[in-house]
């Protein structure tokens, strides 16, 4: 699948087939988050990879997202912010925040490619997900990512904002691209 038409297609999806995904799938899925940039060239992600039924389960109710408890996996991001945090200080904590976007963004559309499904699941309570994953208190949860294959693929998406009511041109507000330098090579 080409780039373009992941990006177009890719959606979240709460309704799970009961057909497993193959586990090496997901693996290459999350091993793209590895191509993210990450400030300082320093990676700062960990991913835990949960297939335990049970686990997935008290995930569900942790996060208050019942449909999570039908994937056959999740993928948990976690942040380990030290290096980062020491690195830039207090702008770190914003770095922490848009690589673990960016690496999100490219296993969201790797698992887009691969014909799977998920949502990005960012409600949860910390604690609860810390203590059913082991996760040490210093590490911080960034997304929980259920996957597995669309019980019943949906004929209607739901539409994207117009690009021309987000654009501007030099200045916020500013809508005239008249002031855009034309330069043709």
């Amino acid at each position: 699948m080409e780039l373009t038409k992941a990006i177009q297609e890719r959606y979240s999806c709460k309704n799970f087939s009961s057909k497993k995904p193959n586990w090496r799938t997901i693996i290459e899925c999350i091993d793209s988050a590895r191509f993210a940039p990450m400030a300082g060239n320093t990676f700062s992600l960990k991913f835990i990879l949960i297939d335990d039924s049970e686990k997935i389960q008290k995930l569900a109710e942790a996060s208050q997202q019942s449909f999570i408890k039908n994937a056959h996996f999740v993928v948990a991001v976690l942040t380990h912010s030290f290096l980062t945090e020491n690195a830039f200080e207090e702008r770190g904590k914003k770095y922490l925040q848009q690589q673990a976007g960016a690496a999100i963004q490219n296993i969201l559309l790797k698992i887009t490619e691969a014909g799977l499904s998920t949502c990005w699941v960012g409600h949860f309570v910390d604690e609860q997900v810390k203590e059913i994953l082991g996760v040490p208190e210093s590490i911080e949860i960034e997304a929980l990512l259920p996957i597995g294959y669309e019980l019943k693929k949906s004929k209607t998406r739901k539409a994207k904002i117009n690009l021309d009511a987000v654009l501007y041109f030099n200045k916020y507000k500013n809508k005239n691209m008249m002031n855009i330098k034309k330069i043709d090579v």
